[in-house]
């Protein structure tokens, strides 16, 4: 793995000279000051100073909806039009650790050609970050990258360190090979060294991943589910925001001046009540309470046991957008029998007054 110098005044002549012929997607700060990532036409657009987006960006491999063939009377037609040439700047660790988990799920049994494709044709460049009260990245091992991109970008004061994670990645320096600078110093290092250990201090929040899934066996019938359910609203959120969320609907839309249909694929959660509805209205999973704990059974425990890591990498997007604190952090801390501070816990001991 090679390392290189860049200035920061050379950077974004550095993405709009790699993102010809390509949508170069990057974070971008929104009127109402949250960010999400977007297909940038002006650099200015870019926002590197932010935590986590919105939406997490498996939006961009998976979009919410996109259409999967055209089904005829005799042939289905495969539509892989949300396949294009892009380029992700800005990526933070634990979405990248994400994305690697994607990696694995879309092609554990059966290799999925829509999120395939699109990954082949993405390059990752990431970006450095620093956490705040809802980080839990270093609690899941996620706060540190070391594979699963082509460029990564740490930013120093007056510059970047680019760590180089593929031939891709190295291709990419070779078009703009005056803009980086291979010799490192003493000072660079120690520069580095230095705001990696003043980064690990800055974490606030933590939760032992470790004991979870032993702790989601031993308290699988706990009354906390109930508790969690008589507060949860169903809305979907959670899965939604989530980087690792994977469940999805399929739409049948007859076009009767094509004579055809297009059969789409569009985001759904398991969260919510008509996901586990099948022919009949038998609903296997109708109360919230059963809902929340597949779902986090899969976060904290399922994926373990496939995957060697849990499906939460801690960005914190769940505990940003939940409206009733039922999130990662304070699902794990009771399980661990830690006390919170939450709505849903405050809302079970009116209901039970």
């Amino acid at each position: 793995m090679r390392i290189f110098k860049l200035k920061k005044e050379y950077l974004f002549p550095f993405l709009e000279s790699i993102s010809e012929g390509a949508d170069l997607w990057a974070p971008t700060k929104k009127p109402e000051g949250k960010h999400s990532f977007q297909i940038i036409k002006d650099f200015s657009q870019i926002d590197l100073d932010y935590t986590r987006t919105i939406l997490p960006p498996r939006k961009i491999f998976l979009p919410p909806s996109f259409n999967m063939f055209k089904a005829t009377e005799k042939k289905y037609e495969a539509d892989f039009s949300h396949v294009t040439e892009k380029i992700i700047f800005g990526l933070h660790p634990c979405d990248i650790h994400a994305i690697l988990i994607m990696d694995q799920f879309y092609k554990h049994h059966y290799n999925d050609p829509y999120y395939i494709e699109a990954r082949n044709n993405t390059l990752i460049l990431g970006h450095s970050c620093w956490p705040d009260e809802h980080c839990l990245c270093k609690s899941a091992g996620t706060d540190i990258i070391e594979e699963g991109y082509d460029l990564f970008f740490s930013e120093l004061e007056k510059e970047y360190l680019v760590w180089i994670g593929s031939s891709k990645g190295d291709d990419l320096i070779r078009r703009k090979p005056d803009f980086f600078d291979e010799n490192i110093t003493d000072k660079d290092i120690q520069k580095y060294i230095e705001w990696r250990e003043e980064k690990d201090k800055a974490f606030s929040v933590s939760i032992d991943f470790k004991n979870m899934p032993d702790l989601m066996e031993l308290k699988y019938q706990d009354p906390l589910w109930e508790k969690l359910g008589q507060a949860c609203l169903a809305c979907g959120s959670c899965s939604n925001v989530c980087p690792t969320c994977n469940c999805y609907n399929i739409n049948d839309k007859p076009f009767l001046t094509e004579n055809a249909s297009h059969i789409s694929r569009c985001w759904d959660a398991c969260t919510l009540e008509s996901y586990s509805e099948v022919a009949g209205g038998e609903n296997f999973r109708e109360a919230r309470s059963l809902r929340l704990k597949l779902y986090y059974t899969h976060k904290l425990q399922a994926y373990i046991s496939k995957y060697g890591k849990p499906a939460c990498v801690g960005c914190g997007r769940c505990i940003e957008t939940c409206p009733v604190d039922i999130n990662i952090k304070t699902v794990a801390q009771s399980l661990d029998n830690e006390t919170v501070d939450a709505f849903w816990d405050r809302f079970a001991k009116e209901v039970t007054k």
